[in-house]
């Protein structure tokens, strides 16, 4: 049982948001070299290392040896819009040389005890950024993320001592290839797959919705092993699609200044659109057992789809043929931003559906994971109890 100290901190949490930062050979190490040119390379000179992804520098990390790396935490003033006057928010930004916590697994368990938590699920950091680079290819999309999940078998595991749970990344743009790669991850102990939230790639200029019926096979697989989907922030595209139309970058690049009207455009639309694709698309009422949980997306964009859905079942009910908050309450877990308002979010999707998040070690999260519990002044101890640890340990089957 979670339980307060008096002090204000919460034993045994389970984080649903942490991550790693990746070595340079996590996509090559198993990737067929016959596809080196054209899917990801590492390219040095020195110190310096770029990442050239289908033979075309990508921006998404710029330094992926990640040393020095931000500090964690570092910026949190300024997601919290607490930045003091005066203060340069470029200041905010602190790096420091690369802890091996960020890399090894052991060093990492021994770090989770001294933060206080009991378990972790863990996500990509580079990672995040492939799929996007390579949406013109789909067998190089299959080949490098089957590669990079080989290279979290050797260095992470997919359930280390019970306590780091690592999410494979799963790409629906082959579903048959998808199903035979879920089915190799799950046979080594994967708890939580990975697929990002994007339309998902045809290797043409248009897309397809992850509620199309070509995903069913991988939907109904999931389903029947009881295996949650994790839909994590990332690139997924809407600067080319969105952004770029107003005068914007196509490509995202998170540690460059920003463009101030695709922040704004771009903000909240991938998960809100992937969240749609599911329910509109029938996703859930033909897999009535499947979970999903969005990772590191805030929830703010839980309103506005409840809000539209809504609106298309007044004029079409029989395309949604329940109300779009049941079905979020049902299937969907969501890690809010520790800024936003939580207690709306509980009232709304119920409390049992809300996952505590860090985003340890990166620059905007928190410094301290548990401190989350900070935040949480508004919820009973029994609401605190579940968001800091029963929900997430329920989610992927750990004692709650």
């Amino acid at each position: 049982m979670v339980h307060d100290d008096g002090a204000g901190a919460v034993s045994r949490p389970v984080d649903a948001d942490n991550h790693y930062y990746e070595p340079l050979d996590a996509f090559t190490r198993h990737l067929d070299r016959k596809l080196r040119h054209r899917a990801v390379r590492v390219v040095q000179d020195g110190s310096h290392a770029e990442m050239v992804i289908a033979g075309k520098v990508n921006n998404f990390i710029p330094n992926p040896t990640f040393d020095p790396v931000i500090v964690p935490g570092c910026l949190d003033l300024q997601f919290r819009g607490q930045i003091p006057a005066g203060v340069d928010p470029r200041s905010l930004t602190k790096v420091e040389p690369i802890s091996p916590a960020y890399r090894d697994r052991d060093v990492r368990i021994a770090t989770m005890d001294t933060q206080g938590l009991d378990a972790v699920l863990l996500f990509p950091t580079l990672g995040c950024g492939v799929e996007q680079a390579l949406t013109h290819d789909v067998p190089a999309t299959m080949a490098s993320l089957t590669a990079f999940n080989r290279w979290l078998e050797d260095d992470w595991g997919y359930a280390y001592q019970d306590r780091i749970f690592a999410a494979p990344m799963i790409s629906l743009a082959d579903p048959a290839a998808a199903v035979a790669e879920i089915d190799r991850v799950l046979g080594l102990g994967a708890r939580v797959v990975h697929v990002r939230p994007a339309p998902v790639p045809t290797g043409g200029d248009r897309g397809r919705s992850l509620g199309d019926r070509a995903h069913d096979p991988v939907w109904a697989r999931l389903a029947e092993a009881d295996i949650p989907v994790a839909f994590h922030l990332g690139d997924s595209g809407y600067n080319r699609m969105v952004g770029a139309a107003w005068g914007g970058p196509e490509d995202f690049a998170p540690f460059r200044a920003p463009d101030p009207l695709g922040s704004v455009l771009i903000a909240d639309r991938a998960i809100h659109d992937t969240m749609a694709s599911l329910i509109v698309g029938g996703v859930f009422t033909r897999h009535p057992t499947l979970r999903v949980a969005s990772i590191e997306n805030g929830s703010d964009w839980v309103y506005p789809l409840v809000k539209g859905v809504r609106k298309l079942a007044n004029r079409a009910p029989r395309l949604v043929p329940e109300d779009p908050l049941d079905t979020l309450r049902q299937h969907v877990w969501v890690t809010p931003y520790y800024e936003e308002d939580l207690r709306k979010l509980a009232d709304t999707i119920g409390v049992e559906r809300v996952l505590f998040g860090s985003d340890w070690p990166h620059g905007e999260g928190l410094a301290e994971p548990a401190s989350f519990v900070d935040e949480l002044g508004a919820f009973t101890p029994d609401e605190v109890h579940r968001i800091m640890r029963a929900n997430c340990a329920e989610l992927i089957g750990l004692p709650g």
